[in-house]
């Protein structure tokens, strides 16, 4: 899958954020300095506007048509009131940014994680974007293979699956 920078780690951003196990300024914090997102402290007054924005953005890895997904994207746009620009900071390449170096955290999270759905639904299709399908599972994932035909969120939980698929094979008597 080709993508810039951005649209790759607003989308694998998108994921994580929905498949945190638990939602506090420490573990969005975690999440967040692991992501290389730019002064990452967050404070409990914001984990609640995370988890807000958590839920808007898990809409756009469950199943549906491509109108309704682009409708839940753009909405998720509009609410991140995204102004992009290009920017040479720190002797980097030309990049884009989404909102003002000087907003707030959540702001800026709700940026990037916005433009990088964004990219990844018109430049590669919205089928990258997915829940596991195994039964046991239902973690979001950004598809980032070569074919764009990943089913779950690991491939441990591809094996899973494929050893329960034929384990169920075996136990029935052979005629």
């Amino acid at each position: 899958m080709q993508q810039n920078h951005y649209g790759r780690l607003g989308a694998v951003l998108s994921a994580d954020l929905i498949n945190l196990p638990e939602l506090t300024a420490a573990s969005v914090q975690s999440l967040l300095e692991a992501h290389e997102i730019r002064r990452p402290k967050v404070m409990d007054a914001e984990v609640e506007g995370f988890g807000r924005w958590r839920d808007r953005l898990a809409r756009v890895f469950d199943p549906q048509d491509s109108a309704e997904q682009c409708a839940a994207v753009n909405a998720l746009l509009g609410e991140a009131t995204i102004r992009p620009w290009v920017t040479t900071h720190d002797g980097l390449q030309p990049h884009l940014h989404f909102v003002p170096d000087s907003a707030d955290v959540l702001s800026r999270v709700k940026a990037v994680t916005a433009g990088g759905l964004a990219f990844v639904l018109c430049w590669e299709g919205g089928s990258r974007l997915g829940r596991c399908t195994r039964s046991a599972c239902s973690r979001a994932y950004v598809d980032t293979s070569r074919n764009g035909r990943r089913r779950y969120c690991t491939a441990r939980c591809g094996n899973t699956e494929a050893v329960m698929r034929h384990r169920s094979r075996q136990s029935y008597p052979k005629p």
